[in-house]
């Protein structure tokens, strides 16, 4: 990475051990994919008044060479994401398979559907019990 990994923490205390997670598979983001410019994680802690029951949302931006790539964040209602960490696993998977995806297109294989010639669709005839209508 070309520029240091940010870490947010939003409505919840900064945590040195989910930090660590963090970093750790930021790294590995960094080792499958080398050219990532930024990353940015935020961690956000729903609701944070609830003594139980807390959703925790994390967003993952990255910055590309001519792109950007972000996972993460309005998933909708997950409730293993109770846990912080498993919030963060399933974000850093999903920005994986995003990485993935856009260096397949950047390799062109992807292919990309381009204006098919149309044309008027032949008229088919229906046989009902062996005849023809």
């Amino acid at each position: 990475m070309q520029s240091p990994l940010q870490i947010v923490f939003r409505h919840m205390d900064p945590s040195p051990s989910l930090e660590a997670r963090i970093r750790q598979r930021a790294a590995e983001l960094d080792q499958f994919f080398g050219r990532i410019t930024s990353c940015r994680v935020v961690v956000e802690c729903q609701h944070p008044r609830h003594a139980h029951g807390n959703l925790f949302e994390v967003r993952i931006d990255l910055t590309l060479p001519g792109s950007e790539v972000v996972a993460g964040g309005g998933s909708g209602v997950n409730h293993a994401h109770e846990d912080p960490h498993v919030a963060v696993r399933d974000a850093f998977d999903a920005v994986r398979r995003r990485i993935e995806d856009h260096a397949r297109v950047r390799r062109g294989e992807v292919k990309r559907h381009g204006d098919a010639e149309r044309g008027p669709v032949p008229a088919e005839t229906s046989e009902v019990g062996g005849e023809r209508e």
